[in-house]
């Protein structure tokens, strides 16, 4: 094993800051030379943007092409506007399709004219057609590196193509089956060709129990069905059940992974903001929002509390244990909040099990509340030897966390209802919630018998 492949990110980061920091670019470039792709561009994305530019600019423009595939959105957008038409062309013209029409939307106009002429009139019939398809869907994954054959062959026919072909399309796991109208009939594993005699139909050996993918299908399901099915490739189809590409392993892995990044950014409102070296007017705006909209919520929850504004002046012990009422609501809605939002994107949770699954956090929310709140409510006697503000504060503990494990569950389905992300909103929604239930049901129990 070579000691680039012993090394770790973090060390070939901090080695490549190094030089970038002394300004040798020359040496920095030459510690990219034997990383895979894959790595150079997720360093490219740790650089800041002055670095990583004149890296870029020193790489040459066949492992460039590599890292375009790997790159998101905005670092594809600024290193595009610092190339020329004829660098891009040249960087681009050996992808694959399917990451060719990836990178298509961050291109330059002038850019994509010259590299459509570049392709012959299958390319680029092909790339029209995937580009015809949204990026999040299967047609947008889909490639046209396959095998097909039609059914009236036997197995030696089939192995005699195979080897006057030379070599096969990466994760080519099986073959696929179709008519003289190229409608998909049905897949062959290449195990099942090797293990079979020569002489052997292979109309038999069809597979027809695994249905294609729609090419309108969501990438998501997709994602589902790989994980389900334990799938490395998979045919791709349009509605007249036409074969019309596949879906392999890696592209759904890419799907994976940015639905995890989608979720976690989005819980912090920053879903636009996939390069950390963003601009920092461009970062200011994007996060100015969702500030702007937590303040809003902050300022009703502070309304509520100004309800009980007598009270609070009345009993200063109040003020002082509110934080731990609305703390412990959040904390409890959050968590039923990400188990059913994760739910509702895995599939796993429906309209259908959706009562099911509020049943059983309300009771979780109960039992919970019950627990907590005599911890709390015994800390609070031994703090202020008050057991009516200890009954209190109990009573509102088990109140919040009730409604906050509703609200947790209820709420991602409502904001799918309105189309709006629940892993985008819901956090803030809920916390407002939990913090109104909370203050509302321990000031309003205070006002009534302290």
């Amino acid at each position: 094993m070579s000691e680039v492949e012993n090394t770790s990110f973090e060390e070939c980061l901090q080695r490549l800051m190094t030089s970038l920091e002394a300004s040798l670019y020359e040496e920095a470039t030459s510690q990219l030379s034997d990383l895979h792709s894959a790595e150079i561009a997720r360093l490219l994305e740790s650089v800041p943007p002055k670095d990583r530019i004149k890296l870029w600019l020193n790489i040459d423009s066949a492992t460039q092409g590599d890292i375009l595939k790997d790159l998101n959105e905005d670092v594809l957008s600024q290193l595009f506007n610092e190339m020329s038409v004829e660098g891009i062309v040249k960087a681009t013209e050996g992808l694959d399709m399917d990451d060719l029409a990836d990178i298509v939307p961050e291109l330059p106009e002038s850019a994509l004219h010259n590299l459509l002429l570049t392709l012959d009139h299958k390319h680029r019939k092909h790339l029209r057609h995937v580009l015809s398809y949204p990026e999040d869907s299967a047609g947008g994954l889909m490639n046209i590196d396959m095998i097909t054959v039609r059914d009236d062959v036997n197995v030696r026919t089939v192995i005699r193509y195979l080897r006057l072909l030379k070599e096969m399309p990466i994760d080519t796991d099986q073959i696929f089956v179709v008519d003289r109208a190229y409608k998909y009939i049905g897949s062959i594993h290449i195990s099942t060709l090797l293990t079979n005699e020569a002489e052997q139909s292979i109309k038999p050996l069809i597979n027809t129990d695994h249905k294609p993918v729609l090419a309108r299908s969501s990438d998501s399901d997709v994602a589902s069905l790989f994980e389900q099915r334990d799938l490395i490739s998979a045919p791709v189809v349009d509605s007249n059940n036409q074969l019309i590409g596949r879906i392999t392993i890696d592209d759904v892995v890419d799907v994976i992974r940015d639905e995890a990044e989608h979720s976690v950014m989005s819980m912090a409102g920053l879903d636009e903001e996939d390069d950390v070296f963003a601009p920092v007017i461009e970062s200011t705006k994007s996060r100015s929002i969702w500030l702007g909209v937590n303040l809003i919520t902050v300022f009703v929850a502070v309304f509520f509390i100004g309800l009980f504004e007598a009270t609070l002046q009345d009993k200063i012990a109040l003020a002082i244990l509110m934080p731990v009422v609305a703390s412990m609501g959040g904390i409890a809605g959050t968590q039923t909040l990400i188990l059913v939002t994760r739910g509702i994107a895995t599939g796993r949770v429906t309209t259908s099990n959706l009562k099911i699954l509020m049943s059983k956090e309300v009771a979780i929310g109960f039992l919970n509340g019950i627990l907590w709140s005599s911890v709390i409510g015994l800390a609070t006697y031994v703090w202020f030897e008050d057991l009516t503000l200890s009954l209190v504060i109990s009573t509102a503990i088990v109140v919040n966390l009730i409604f906050a494990a509703f609200s947790g569950a209820f709420l991602p389905s409502l904001l799918i209802r309105f189309k709006i992300d629940p892993a985008l909103a819901g956090g803030v929604i809920l916390t407002t919630i939990t913090d109104v239930i909370g203050f509302v049901a321990f000031l309003g129990l205070a006002s009534l018998v302290i």
